[in-house]
Formats: C-alpha cells, structure tokens, sequence
C-alpha cells in the first residue's frame, strides 16, 4: 500500500531529475507456481483451480458516499475514474474529475479527504488542478512521488507528477509505440492503468472502449506494447462485448487481479464492474461469474483500508462503497 505522508511543499522537479531519484523497486515480482508435480493422490495447489477472492461484495447501506454538488459549481457533476489512496496517518484521499455542465470546455481536478472513508470534506483549495483536462485517473505513489495518469482531452492519456498529490505538473501526452517501434495509429488511448514492478512500468489502455493493450517502460517517456493486439478482448460472453476498459490492477496470492468496467450494448447503457486475473500480466482469465457488480456502478478500485480491510469503491457516477459478503 502506497504511504500517504505529511509532505512540506517542495520545489517542482523535472521529468528527469523526478526518474533520477526513483531508483529502487516499489514491489517484488509475483511468487511463480512451481513446475507441475507428477500425479498424485490429490493434486498439488498449483494443479487445482484456484478459487476466486475479491469477487464477492455488498454495497454499505448509506452509498453514495460522494457525488457532485448538483450545485452551480466547477464539480456540479463528476465522472469516470476517480482514485482513492489510505495512508499511515489514518486519512483517505480522493482524487476526483468535476465538471460544471452537459458539455464541458474542460474537466478539472479535485481532492478531498475522509477519516473513514465514507464522510468526505473536499478541499478548501478545489480545483486543485486545472491546468489541462484531467479525467479517469489512476495514481501511484512511489518513493514520495505521486504519478497520476489519467485522460487528457479526446482521451488521450498524460502524465502528471505531484510532490504532496495538490500541486501537479503536466508532462504532456504519453508516446506509445507499436511492437516495431512505431507510433500507435492516430484515435483515442484511454483509461491509462499503472502498474510497476522490477524497474519495470506496465501501462493497461484501452482504444475506444474497444479492448485493453498493455505497454511498458523504463523511463516513462516511450511505451511500447507487448503485443499490437489487446490483452483483453471483448466478449465472447454477452456482458462485455461492447466495451473493456481496466480500472486497476493489483497482486493478491500469486495473481494479478485487473478490476475493469464493461458494457453489453452499444449505445452504451448501464456499465457493469467485472474482475480478470493473470499470473503474468499479459495472459488474462475472466471471471465465470462477471460481472460482479451491476446497476450501473463503475470504474471500481480496491483500497485496503490503515486496518487491513478490502473496500471496493465504484467510481462512476458517482462514488460507492462495497465490503466483502
């Protein structure tokens, strides 16, 4: 779990004196099954089906727990991808995406905090950001460093960087380059989803809604695709064959667990939160029983509560809280 911490406003730093100092892994690679065992009485754990956790949920009784203002205000509404973050001090901290009317000129970044999770203050300072368009965010915090990617305008992913997670710096648009080292064709990469591992970014996107391709980098300037086709495919089921989009990314027992929103129709209607697992990132096995969540309740993160607890917050349109069955 990323620390949250005190921080005194520092000096804004460059792209490169920021990758210069992050030299030190944030995880350790996933633990690999052992090699199949030869037949046996019983199978070995690594020969049996593993069961699925974090599928499971129930929603709190008092949802939403955030929503936009329905006021004459920046954040009147809110969408997409928010981001929450639990620090040692006790505090969650959401970053969200406001806007003001149907067809906004720009959507702008907001902060608030809560003691629980569940009653939340925004900040004094809101828009903390509003730079550039800013929506559908992921953030990670590595070495004292916040990383926040997110969708610019006409969904095209940047990158943001922020030494206390108020005062952010734009880098620009991410380059994402084909297997070959081309650029991607022109269109939409949304939806950016971080992971880091080994020295290693790992990038989840998705073109249009229309699948999740996978990038990766060293030094967050180039991405490049592991492979030109997505990772994760619509459909075949009927749940997600209009549209994939990862929301996060997290490692539990041996696996990495990817939380995405689907649909099942175009137009698009009501969004569903589905769950697909990996033992190498690039290899995805959907849930049987997807999607988890319906009701139109979407673009959902994991947070492990300061005491241990999983939550599952859906983002989209506004913000719910979900506990363990």
């Amino acid at each position: 779990m990323m620390v949250w911490r005190r921080t005194v406003f520092l000096a804004p730093l460059g792209l490169a004196a920021l990758l210069a100092a992050l030299a030190a892994p944030l995880v350790t690679t996933a633990a690999r099954p052992s090699p199949q065992q030869a037949p046996a009485v019983r199978p070995s754990a690594q020969q049996a089906p593993a069961a699925w956790p974090l599928v499971a949920w129930k929603p709190v009784p008092n949802n939403p727990v955030f929503a936009g203002t329905g006021r004459d205000t920046w954040d009147r509404k809110i969408r997409e991808r928010g981001y929450i973050l639990a620090g040692d001090d006790g505090i969650f901290h959401l970053w969200y995406t406001g806007y003001a009317g149907d067809r906004p000129a720009t959507m702008s970044l907001g902060h608030a905090t809560s003691p629980d999770g569940v009653h939340w203050a925004r900040d004094p300072e809101n828009p903390i950001f509003s730079g550039s368009w800013v929506e559908d965010m992921c953030v990670v915090r590595r070495d004292g460093t916040y990383f926040m990617f997110a969708e610019g305008k006409n969904d095209i992913a940047h990158l943001l960087t922020s030494a206390d997670g108020r005062k952010w710096t734009d880098h620009g648009s991410l380059d994402i380059r084909k297997t070959d080292g081309t650029p991607i064709d022109p269109g939409p990469y949304g939806t950016p989803t971080a992971w880091f591992e080994n020295g290693t970014w790992y990038l989840f996107y998705e073109r249009g809604d229309q699948g999740i391709w996978l990038a990766t980098s060293t030094d967050l300037k180039v991405w490049t695709n592991v492979q030109n086709d997505p990772v994760i495919a619509m459909g075949p089921e009927p749940y997600d064959k209009a549209a994939v989009a990862v929301n996060q990314v997290v490692q539990r027992d041996g696996f990495y667990y990817a939380f995405y929103h689907a649909n099942s129709q175009r137009p698009w209607k009501d969004w569903t939160t589905c769950v697909a697992r990996s033992r190498d990132l690039v290899h995805w096995e959907k849930y049987p029983g997807n999607p988890i969540i319906q009701n139109n309740c979407s673009s959902a993160i994991l947070v492990r509560t300061p005491q241990g607890e999983d939550r599952l917050y859906t983002m989209h349109p506004d913000v719910k809280v979900f506990v363990p069955k």
